[in-house]
């Protein structure tokens, strides 16, 4: 297992972002990866991925189903 550089991470958010010590332990891991232009992207939805995901998860016509807090109804 690795562990977090902690010396670079601390002089990349103290020096090069300027964050005072206070702002960079208040931040996720996830934020600083973000600030430090890091962060991984999602590529976009292809259409074969919504087909799978409507068909999975297909729309009911209103009334028919029972959603939540409509009694049946179709409804809210």
């Amino acid at each position: 297992m690795t562990g977090f550089d902690w010396p670079a991470l601390m002089r990349a958010g103290l020096v090069g972002l300027r964050l005072t010590p206070g702002q960079f332990w208040a931040l996720t891991p996830a934020e600083l990866r973000l600030m430090l232009g890091q962060a991984g992207s999602a590529a976009p939805m292809e259409r074969a991925g919504l087909e799978a995901l409507m068909a999975a998860w297909p729309d009911a016509p209103l009334g028919e189903g029972k959603g939540a807090g409509d009694g049946g109804t179709g409804r809210l």
